[in-house]
């Protein structure tokens, strides 16, 4: 199945993709959160979506999408697990995962608007495949972190260079702000998806395709990367880990490049449909 989650930021209904059509499943109740995962809510929701089928009611083609799932306990990133994004960051390569955190305040629609943060100059891009985790997982074995998953999606990991690398602490305060984590269109649960670990992710900005890498360059692989953050901390049904991004950040530039308000960016993952965020600058409320 392809989940979507659609309507007014705040104010999301849920939704099902099939054959390319947008349909409403908010009769279905509740929402694609932590109790919708844990609960067992794929299959329930296949058999309602089953049961309904020829009831359902269309979703117009202009209707916002927001984050195909609510807002989660955490979203886990990958650093640097790509070797060619490592080199051009003159980054060594990691021999274990480098682990980060966004803030779950950073989650937004697909195609809702970047909005740099005040004072920042070096804010900047990243694509990347997301996991969605299905049941709650802790020391999980590697052979076994695919039967965790409930689903992938596309995830942009927006960054602001200066907060992340130049301002004293973690990686944390240029990855966690507001509109930072763009996440969809859909969620697509593992049998609409090929091969993990063939997929081709891409990202634009200004039409210029600034990103063009495959996930068959992974350092870590997704099985490894499940197992490994369970070791360190409980995921729940519902939370994100994204996996890391390919080469072609604005970083990796000579001299960088950074997103400026006006900008669009546009990627997308083989299977799991695009994106379009124009950016914005802070404006003060």
């Amino acid at each position: 199945m392809k989940l979507i989650r659609w309507g007014g930021a705040g104010q999301e209904k849920t939704g099902v993709i099939i054959n390319d059509i947008k349909y409403d499943t908010s009769a279905f109740g509740g929402d694609y959160n932590e109790d919708f995962f844990e609960k067992n809510g794929l299959a329930r929701l296949a058999e309602f979506v089953k049961a309904n089928a020829g009831k359902l009611t269309i979703i117009p083609d202009s209707a916002r999408l927001g984050s195909p799932i609510a807002r989660p306990s955490k979203i886990i990133c990958i650093g640097l697990n790509y070797a060619d994004h490592a080199k051009e960051t003159n980054a060594p390569l990691p021999v274990e995962p480098i682990i980060f955190m966004k803030s779950t305040t950073a989650l937004a629609g697909p195609n809702d608007a970047i909005i740099t943060p005040k004072n920042s100059v070096k804010t900047d891009w990243e694509v990347e495949l997301a996991v969605v985790i299905g049941k709650k997982a802790s020391y999980v074995e590697e052979a076994e972190a695919l039967d965790y998953v409930a689903g992938y999606t596309l995830h942009n990991d927006v960054s602001e260079r200066e907060f992340q690398i130049e301002r004293n602490g973690t990686w944390d305060k240029g990855k966690g702000c507001d509109t930072f984590a763009p996440l969809g269109p859909f969620l697509a649960t593992p049998d609409e998806l090929g091969e993990l670990n063939k997929l081709r992710l891409w990202l634009k900005v200004n039409g210029k395709t600034m990103q063009d890498g495959n996930t068959s360059n992974f350092i870590f692989t997704i099985p490894f990367v499940i197992s490994y953050v369970s070791q360190f901390m409980t995921l729940l049904p519902g939370d994100v880990i994204s996996t890391g991004t390919p080469a072609g950040v604005g970083l990796g530039f000579n001299p960088p490049v950074y997103l400026k308000a006006g900008d669009v960016v546009e990627l997308g993952i083989d299977g799991l449909g695009t994106s379009r965020q124009e950016v914005k600058a802070y404006v003060k409320n």
